[in-house]
């Protein structure tokens, strides 16, 4: 089993309203990253919430998906991967941490990582775009506990450094696993992309 675990419990203060809420293709930011994970090969999907949680956990009342609280979102976004993580089944094998703000992640890019996860023999693989490392990000979950105590410091960037020899760049040709959104400018691009891509 491949689980999902959506981070949607950020304070948004760059963009200064809720940014998982606002409008993106007919839907919400959130629904939108959350309804492309759904469709992919991700077997469960686990979206934790801390700020505005009760709203966000609204906006998916109605997908497939369990909504774990991180009651210490504030303390930075490792809390919430441990949180995640921590409401996993043990029938999980594989994990994939996914960032609620990244809507122009695809479920096509989703099945091509899980896809080629399944192919190699490593453990933790990473999008590379123009040579840059992105998000999501797919581990196996042998790496639970690793996670849940250590890597304060350094969040999940840790575990790449502490196992560079079980990491698999996975090349791609879209930059969206470098492009979150942080302030209204990003999100503004965001808009631009996805009108782009839905124009006849």
């Amino acid at each position: 089993m491949i689980c999902a675990v959506v981070l949607a419990a950020g304070l948004s203060r760059r963009m200064g309203a809720q940014k998982l809420l606002l409008p993106f293709g007919g839907k919400t930011v959130v629904a939108h990253i959350v309804d492309q994970i759904i469709g992919s090969a991700v077997d469960k999907v686990h979206v934790v919430v801390g700020h505005e949680g009760r709203r966000v956990s609204w906006e998916l009342s109605d997908r497939p998906v369990s909504v774990v609280t991180n009651p210490d979102y504030k303390s930075g976004m490792l809390s919430s991967v441990r949180c995640g993580l921590t409401a996993l089944s043990p029938e999980c094998r594989a994990v994939l941490v996914a960032l609620g703000d990244q809507p122009s992640v695809t479920s096509e890019l989703i099945d091509r990582m899980v896809q080629s996860f399944a192919a190699t023999q490593k453990q933790i693989l990473v999008p590379l775009y123009d040579g840059r490392r992105g998000h999501p990000v797919l581990f196996s979950a042998n790496y639970r506990d690793e996670i849940l105590t250590q890597y304060d410091d350094m969040g999940l960037r840790g575990l790449l450094r502490a196992h560079p020899e079980e990491v698999f760049e996975l090349s791609v040709s879209s930059s969206a696993v470098l492009s979150d959104m942080d302030c209204p400018e990003d999100y503004q691009r965001e808009l631009a992309l996805i009108e782009k891509k839905n124009a006849p």
